[in-house]
């Protein structure tokens, strides 16, 4: 589908653009020799995982309704009433993890069964709630229009726009984008942890609008926006990729507290006359290494694509990226019933093909299940193929370097079990699942990384 007819030329450009798979995108060949563009660097990600509403929201306002199979979430019926975006703005939120002038954004219409229009997009720094500061709203173009159909199935990248980011810690680009006409459904990702927001159905296009009066709806979810990079020439990206606890379930709301963030921080702290280093989050909720599937009454389709199949997009396909921190696999065991070997046998192809680009791979133990009431999680069994897990990556040599995640949360006066501390909700109170560590225990987690190791291999 054309956006516009200037010329055969300049709607081959278009095509190409829209219709080019994400992976080719972002491989676009850039030189490194003096005077040449600075390369580009993943500096955010939010990891496609199916159509709205099917996955495990956070937070979310609204009355619970299907999800999936044995699943509800808390639907957004007020705004999307009829689960799509209907001639209106949605102003997303994102957290870059670097400085930078030039910026690129990646809109998705990956699970969408039809063409999605965005009639406008813009980006700007946010100030306080959907406010914007004011002369820092810029236009999205896509080879040079304002406008783009992305068709299903697709992506498509944006040209470069200039917003000056001067702290990474405390600034937060939001992404406005107007979808005109009806979206169908809706790619996104389920559990941001952050607050975003949506206009009225038909309430037409805000994308330029400062004051944030025109959405009135909030959303702890991502629609339709999946990356951000930054053109930088002296950065190096890490990919935190995982599952709901690489995600930040039991964090809390806006705090930037899982463990990515704290690894993040971390790295700030050492980066004077350093590389900077960028942590990008490719995690998604209920994910599994393997195709092994939730066992019968389970939600797959909640669980967005496994490790497997989204490696390439979510973390090969990346500018920049010097390696991976790979926290998976208690889904297979407690939620699909999976073994060790199975586990192990999906380790080894990711292993086996992110060193055959040249990337490093951290692997991270699994933290403790014992108590969890659903699935399999919490059962001895399942604590014992857990076990096994980990001391594959503690011990095999296959993995370049270790997070030892389950020494530092499980409970050495209960073995298999979380410690108490960590045990919690901090994003809605009350008592924990027995699954999720809270807070503490993501300030712990992102304290047994080793940072110098992972600057040694991003040098």
């Amino acid at each position: 589908m054309r956006v516009t007819r200037p010329s055969r030329a300049v709607t081959a450009a278009v095509a190409w653009v829209v219709l080019a798979p994400a992976a080719a995108i972002a491989h676009e060949p850039i030189a490194h020799t003096t005077g040449s563009p600075a390369p580009w660097t993943a500096a955010w990600a939010g990891s496609a995982q199916g159509v709205y509403p099917a996955g495990y929201s956070v937070a979310q306002p609204g009355t619970p309704g299907p999800a999936g199979p044995g699943n509800t979430a808390p639907l957004l019926s007020a705004a999307l009433p009829d689960d799509q975006a209907r001639n209106q703005t949605l102003r997303l939120i994102v957290d870059p993890s670097v400085t930078g002038t030039s910026w690129r954004i990646r809109l998705t219409n990956e699970y969408g069964t039809r063409p999605v229009t965005f009639g406008r997009a813009y980006a700007g720094l946010q100030s306080s709630g959907g406010n914007l500061t004011p002369g820092t709203n810029r236009a999205l173009t896509f080879d040079g229009h304002g406008s783009v159909t992305v068709p299903k199935g697709r992506t498509v990248l944006s040209d470069p726009v200039p917003i000056r980011v001067t702290d990474a810690g405390s600034q937060r680009l939001a992404v406005s984008v107007f979808v005109a006409g009806v979206s169908g459904p809706m790619t996104w990702h389920a559990a941001a942890f952050t607050t975003s927001y949506l206009s009225d159905p038909n309430a037409g296009d805000h994308t330029a609008d400062i004051a944030d009066t025109a959405f009135p709806h909030s959303t702890t979810s991502w629609f339709f926006v999946s990356e951000v990079q930054a053109q930088r020439r002296d950065t190096a990206t890490v990919v935190a990729f995982g599952d709901s606890i690489t995600d930040g379930f039991f964090s809390t709301i806006n705090g930037a507290d899982r463990w990515p963030d704290v690894l993040q921080r971390r790295l700030d702290a050492r980066a004077q006359g350093r590389r900077p280093i960028s942590v990008v989050t490719e995690a998604i909720g209920g994910n599994m290494v393997t195709r092994i599937g939730r066992t019968p009454g389970g939600c797959t389709p909640c669980d967005g694509p496994p490790a497997l199949d989204r490696l390439d997009r979510d973390v090969l396909a990346k500018p920049g990226v010097r390696a991976v921190i790979l926290l998976e696999g208690i889904n297979d065991l407690g939620g699909g019933g999976a073994t060790a070997e199975q586990v192990i046998a999906g380790y080894r192809e990711v292993i086996r093909r992110v060193h055959a680009r040249g990337i490093k791979i951290v692997g991270a133990t699994l933290t403790p299940s014992a108590g969890t009431a659903f699935g399999l999680y919490g059962t001895p069994e399942t604590d014992a193929e857990r076990r096994a897990v980990n001391t594959f990556i503690r011990t095999s040599g296959l993995f370049d370097g270790v997070a030892d995640f389950s020494a530092v949360t499980e409970d050495p006066a209960r073995p298999g079990h979380l410690r108490p501390e960590f045990d919690t909700n901090s994003s809605a109170g009350g008592a924990g699942d027995h699954l999720h560590p809270n807070r503490a225990g993501f300030l712990a987690m992102g304290a047994a990384v080793d940072v110098a190791q992972l600057e040694r291999f991003t040098r």
